[in-house]
């Protein structure tokens, strides 16, 4: 079975209250953002988790939204960030995406957040499409389960 044909993951189990995650969103390629969002919220509708959503403005403002949203009361179990860069002609896609994904591992380290990342740096959109469907290698759905498995980690250790 290729990746394309798999089924997408179960999420981990969550020992307590459901969890309470942000969505951070940004939408510029609306329709790959949205399926990886689609598929997240399915992995954490598994546990019954609580998703509040907020879009940003592109892959950049990522890291600024959730140091943001880290210090928000009531705090969030978790989050993930969903978004895509599509690599173009010039050296814009190297920096942004360095800059987002060193952002938000960043800002996740510094404050112990249980992230999920989803941002897809691709060459094509295609690429991005392949990468956002309903079954497969979804990214949200990766991005969900990761946040998922970090919160039970956090939860075993923390509490």
């Amino acid at each position: 079975m290729s990746t394309a044909d798999a089924p997408l993951p179960e999420a981990p189990k969550i020992l307590g209250a459901p969890p309470k995650i942000l969505a951070i969103s940004a939408p510029y390629y609306r329709n790959v953002v949205d399926g990886m969002l689609d598929a997240a919220q399915d992995i954490f509708a598994q546990v019954n988790a609580s998703v509040e959503i907020i879009e940003v403005a592109g892959a950049f403002e990522l890291p600024q939204a959730l140091a943001i949203a880290a210090s928000a009361q009531p705090a969030f179990d978790g989050f993930i960030a969903l978004g895509c860069v599509v690599r173009g002609e010039t050296d814009h896609y190297e920096f942004v995406c360095t800059a987002a994904m060193d952002g938000l591992m960043q800002v996740a380290v510094n404050n112990r957040l249980c992230l999920g990342t989803g941002l897809l740096t691709v060459d094509t959109l295609a690429q991005a499409q392949a990468r956002s469907r309903e079954t497969g290698a979804n990214k949200g759905a990766e991005a969900a389960v990761a946040c998922l498995k970090q919160i039970a980690l956090k939860r075993r250790f923390m509490s």
